[in-house]
């Protein structure tokens, strides 16, 4: 086996520039995916926001996995260093110290050669790698550059450290950490900040065009009888939103809206029901879910044009106005609550299973 005494070419091959690309694009994408969802308040894109990673964390683990077990398979060959200078470079505050060492690596068949490299070394065993100490090492035979000490070596190996006698070899140091280069870093920024980009144009209406309650949304999964309005019904949750000069606070409006949600599926337990004047939107319990929940088609939906009227008029809140009712079981009983915020203040009333007014806080 031939030694070449020069360091490990950098990491800047197109593999690897792809790869920081892929990197930073799934990095961004993440990242901004989470913070519009928050924003927008949806939980689909939070949820992909966090999700995202992990399975692109799974599957580069998995791509990897046939190389780390060739690599894993290669019996790694053993010999014999000089340590020719140390360093502590971290970790001075724990049990064990990162240390950099330069040593001089003599094979028995190959010429030797000068290694630098970093090993974690527990602070009572520093004293056994001074300047000068001959110790046995270990590297794969096709990487040389990756030596490791040999903390505790058979006996045949630690007595021929004990005697053996070893020169300083000259030339180039090879260093055990492949450097990746400006070029991988710089397309890695760059797959993140055009990753960033791509999520945020992608929702900028949402973002930018105002209230996204008060706008149908932008694609339609199940069609709605009327031409101006839209319905979209997932496994997690159903909206149904109106178009202009329409109102859920017209009577019977509501009602239709939630048949459109029920309608043709299995009985889905809710956990909220949300309503605003042009969108509704009832999110469903997951399976398995142990959370209060009641069936969607059980609140008194047609009081609720009668509640946003009271709240809207009689708690002080002035005008304009906006407003949104929530329905949920959190305390154990059905509770639907109605909030108005106005140039006065924020308001609520709140009310039982029945539709009956058990609670009003006026503005202040």
């Amino acid at each position: 086996m031939t030694i070449t005494t020069s360091a490990p070419p950098a990491r800047s091959s197109p593999v690897a520039l792809a790869l920081g690309f892929l990197t930073g694009g799934v990095i961004g994408a993440a990242l901004a995916a989470f913070v519009v969802g928050c924003v927008i308040e949806s939980v689909p894109l939070c949820v992909a926001g966090v999700g995202l990673p992990v399975v692109y964390g799974l599957l580069f683990r998995l791509a990897g996995a046939p190389r780390r077990a060739r690599e894993a398979a290669v019996v790694p060959r053993t010999a014999l260093a000089v340590v020719e200078s140390r360093e502590a470079v971290r970790g001075e505050a724990t049990s064990d110290v990162a240390v950099r060492f330069d040593l001089t690596v003599a094979p028995d068949d190959v010429p030797a050669y000068r290694v630098a490299f970093t090993q974690d070394i527990n602070l009572t065993d520093l004293p056994d790698y001074r300047q000068g100490v001959v110790v046995v090492v270990q590297y794969p035979p096709d990487r040389p550059w990756r030596v490791r000490i040999v903390k505790r070596p058979t006996p045949e190996w630690e007595d021929r450290a004990a005697d053996a006698r070893l020169d300083s070899a000259p030339g180039p140091v090879l260093v055990s950490e492949s450097s990746e280069g400006c070029g991988v870093g710089f397309v890695t920024l760059f797959g993140l900040l055009l990753a960033a980009a791509g999520v945020v144009l992608l929702f900028r209406a949402d973002l930018f065009d105002g209230d996204p309650s008060d706008k149908p949304p932008a694609a339609s999964s199940s069609p709605s009888p009327s031409s101006s309005s839209s319905t979209v019904v997932s496994s997690a949750y159903g909206t149904v939103a109106l178009g202009p000069n329409q109102s859920f606070l017209t009577k019977g409006e509501l009602r239709r809206a939630v048949g459109l949600l029920t309608k043709g599926t299995d009985s889905r337990a809710a956990l909220t029901v949300v309503v605003k004047d042009r969108l509704l939107s009832i999110v469903y319990a997951p399976t398995g879910s142990t959370a209060a929940t009641f069936d969607p088609d059980s609140p008194p939906y047609d009081r609720f044009p009668a509640l946003v009227e009271e709240a809207r008029s009689g708690l002080g809140v002035g005008s304009p106005q906006t407003w949104q009712l929530t329905v949920e079981r959190l305390t154990g009983s059905l509770t639907v609550r109605v909030g108005v915020t106005g140039p006065e203040g924020a308001a609520s009333l709140e009310a039982n299973g029945q539709g009956k007014v058990v609670r009003r806080t006026p503005a202040h």
